[in-house]
């Protein structure tokens, strides 16, 4: 699991640096934020862990997924684990986020066409512990998730 530790000034110029050229060699890397290879080699090993996954953000069109609806979910508490479990079964269940308010979950989907989505809501439906969910289909993506202006200003900060 991720840590929750913050990131410092030297950690966060080297994730900017890996944003602009995410295949620099820690050389390349070293030169750009002026540290020494081996500081950036060894931070780059304490950040792997921290960061969780590192996997690049993929457009799920081009992998024949046109269609990104959002699911709120109203749960069976008792059963939220087991539920989110079940939920990372699904291929096409691509986020899944805990929630406070009237639904209990945020799930994330992804759909070839109308009938396949139809077909993945009766999954997620017909899933234990499910009580009710809402769709909404996503018509376009207005900002893509990013963290860099956080990261600008992280370092503008430092």
């Amino acid at each position: 699991m991720p840590s929750a530790q913050a990131l410092d000034d030297v950690d966060v110029r080297l994730l900017l640096a890996l944003r602009e050229d995410p295949r620099a060699t820690v050389v390349a890397l070293a030169e750009k934020v002026g540290l020494s290879r081996n500081t950036v080699q060894s931070r780059l090993a304490k950040l792997e862990p921290r960061l969780g996954s590192f996997e690049r953000r993929i457009d799920p069109a081009s992998l024949g997924y046109p269609l990104s609806a959002f699911i709120t979910v109203r749960v069976t508490q008792q059963m939220l684990d087991a539920l989110a479990d079940s939920m990372a079964e699904i291929p096409e269940v691509v986020e899944v986020f805990g929630l406070t308010g009237e639904s209990d979950l945020l799930v994330r989907v992804v759909a070839v066409d109308a009938d396949d989505l139809y077909r993945i809501a009766g999954q997620i439906l017909n899933t234990p512990g499910v009580e009710r969910t809402h769709f909404s289909l996503s018509m376009h993506t207005l900002v893509d998730f990013r963290l860099t202006p956080l990261m600008r200003r992280a370092v503008e900060d430092a």
